[in-house]
């Protein structure tokens, strides 16, 4: 059995929790779920399961978008002297649900926060991705509806970052489709049932996955990692020089060189240089 081996101080504590293997629970995150006063969850019978499994039992109240406004003012209250918990039903809460809010309110009260960090699909997806993780931009969850869905890629689409949704299986090949159609046939991955028996990351174009999963939806929880957009192409010489006699009308060599760098992608230094003899050329 699980028991604190060290006394908590009141307050919020963010327990992120395994979203597949239970044995990725860290110690610490045991520790408190096992000395919490309440535990806040989206399921209590999964968070039960979870207790079962550290061997110990908590109480719990339930706190998700359904009743959060009315909950969370308890909770609020509690934390002045009491230890509560939030969970998630897999993973670190806030990510992709309301848990923001509580926060913000805990931290309004002058409550202490702690967060206590572990599992997190979007990060795990991307590790299995093998695409670039130097910048991602996380989307949670596409919008259902064709429309609304198409909009919210058309925003994204210039973005130079890998990017991370969740998905379901029923809708995760129309989602790849609508992707491919915003965004051009990029790369991708599609990544479910991480940490468990059947964890898979499938690569490939958005199209020819949007197609392998036409007729077969799979199943378990699923994230898609998509590539960032393809650098520009260089600028021929021709469309700088006509860019940079343009600014140059407008600006000293330097600012112009700097204007037509940042627009097209292009070297400043060798733009400022290229100015310079644009000027001289001028004044002869």
């Amino acid at each position: 059995m699980t028991t604190p081996v060290n006394p908590l101080t009141p307050g919020l504590y963010i327990v992120a929790t395994p979203i597949g293997n239970l044995g990725d629970l860290s110690p610490r995150a045991a520790e408190v779920l096992a000395g919490a006063d309440v535990i806040a969850v989206e399921d209590t019978r999964v968070t039960a399961g979870l207790l079962r499994h550290i061997g110990t039992k908590r109480p719990m109240t339930p706190y998700h978008d359904h009743n959060a406004e009315h909950v969370r003012p308890q909770l609020i209250a509690r934390m002045a002297s009491e230890v509560v918990a939030l969970v998630s039903d897999a993973g670190t809460p806030l990510i992709s649900d309301p848990g923001y809010k509580l926060v913000r309110d805990a931290r309004a009260a002058g409550h202490q926060v702690v967060t206590i960090p572990g599992p997190c699909a979007a990060i795990a997806a991307l590790t299995l991705a093998g695409l670039p993780t130097d910048r991602f931009f996380f989307l949670g969850f596409l919008p259902a509806k064709e429309q609304a869905r198409a909009a919210a890629i058309a925003e994204v689409a210039a973005v130079r970052a890998t990017l991370v949704i969740y998905e379901s299986g029923p809708r995760l090949s129309a989602c790849l489709s609508a992707l491919a159609d915003g965004l051009g046939d990029r790369e991708a991955a599609v990544t479910r049932e991480i940490t468990k028996k059947f964890e898979e990351a499938v690569t490939g174009t958005l199209s020819t996955l949007a197609a392998r999963y036409a007729d077969a939806p799979p199943r378990g929880e699923i994230v898609v990692v998509v590539a960032p957009p393809a650098p520009p192409a260089p600028m021929a010489i021709e469309d700088a020089d006509a860019a940079l006699a343009e600014a140059l009308t407008r600006l000293p060599a330097s600012k112009a060189a700097g204007e037509v760098a940042k627009a097209f992608g292009v070297d400043r230094k060798a733009l400022y240089a290229r100015a310079l003899e644009m000027k001289g050329d001028s004044v002869a």
